[in-house]
């Protein structure tokens, strides 16, 4: 069996010709802005022409360009890898949301490469109808032609493999810490608007899943764990608490700082600047008595092996009687 695995995520520009393109995409889709087409995609353009001076800035402090193709790429070939390990003839296929490779591309290779079966894997451990269900809408637009069977990964907050990947990466972060400082670890996720929670979105909810299964299993009761939200953007009350919030209470109290992204997978924008660069800047002039923040899981192999057993249990779900 030919086992195509289509990794989702919702991409990034690739050179500073791309972000307006990129936001323009980003903003047509009406699982982010809920009106009309008629008035959507209008407002969708005068939005990302106004963004794009500012988000050109952000992407030009790591190179003018988004990283996260190429790491999705990585994380693609080691799942591959894995699959191998397990006996499964695997290719796995990236469809980004919001620019190239876009899932049209994406579908047709899975056509090309002759697959038998199909798992759609978002790299968005916790699901929200803004990132996972808008992916998946948008792969079935694009693979309307196919007619291969196809199971799908819909959210995994609490994989055993994706929380271990996480607490590695933490309790080496723990490592560099100052000895004798307190420190506070903020679990941070990107925001959404409160009023997308309240429609029934369960991101939050997930998101506090991982949250208290990440806590579980660091075992450390001396470390206070906060759950926070970043990336705000407009006028919308968004979910919270807030992480620069947080990280001006904890430069009040005199306390060192752990920041763990555990919604992101991979390094990004919101990883690259947004935490390195001016939460780092805001913990400093806080009065934040350390800043330390904890890499994404990227291709750490705990969490490719939860990505590989996620695909098997859909293949198992599929070979049953």
């Amino acid at each position: 069996m030919k086992l195509a695995v289509v990794l989702f995520n919702l991409g990034g520009p690739d050179g500073p010709d791309a972000v307006e393109p990129y936001l323009r995409n980003l903003f047509s889709d009406p699982a982010i802005i809920a009106l009309p087409a008629i008035v959507r995609l209008p407002l969708a353009r005068l939005i990302a022409r106004r963004r794009a001076p500012i988000t050109r800035e952000i992407y030009r402090k790591i190179g003018g360009r988004s990283p996260i193709v190429e790491q999705t790429q990585a994380q693609a070939r080691a799942l591959e890898a894995a699959l191998a390990a397990a006996g499964v003839e695997a290719r796995a296929f990236v469809a980004m949301r919001c620019w190239h490779p876009f899932s049209d591309g994406a579908a047709k290779a899975v056509e090309d490469w002759g697959a038998e079966r199909i798992v759609l894997l978002p790299l968005y451990p916790q699901f929200s109808t803004t990132t996972t269900a808008s992916s998946f809408k948008d792969w079935e637009r694009a693979a309307r032609g196919l007619s291969i069977p196809t199971a799908r990964v819909t959210s995994y907050p609490t994989a055993p493999g994706f929380i271990a990947a996480l607490a590695v990466n933490i309790r080496e972060t723990l490592a560099r810490a100052k000895p004798g400082l307190r420190y506070r670890l903020l679990l941070s996720a990107h925001g959404l608007p409160e009023r997308v929670i309240r429609k029934g979105d369960p991101y939050q909810a997930q998101v506090e899943q991982t949250a208290a299964a990440l806590v579980r299993e660091l075992g450390m009761d001396e470390l206070e764990a906060v759950v926070c939200y970043q990336s705000r953007v407009g006028p919308l009350k968004w979910i919270g608490p807030a992480t620069d919030a947080e990280i001006l209470r904890a430069g009040k109290a005199g306390l060192g700082l752990i920041v763990a992204p555990v919604a992101f997978v991979s390094e990004h924008s919101e990883t690259l600047v947004e935490l390195d660069m001016d939460y780092a800047e805001l913990a400093h002039a806080s009065g934040t008595a350390d800043y330390l923040r904890v890499p994404t899981v990227g291709t750490r192999p705990e969490f490719i092996q939860a990505l590989a057993q996620l695909v098997l249990n859909e293949v198992d779900k599929g070979s049953g009687p």
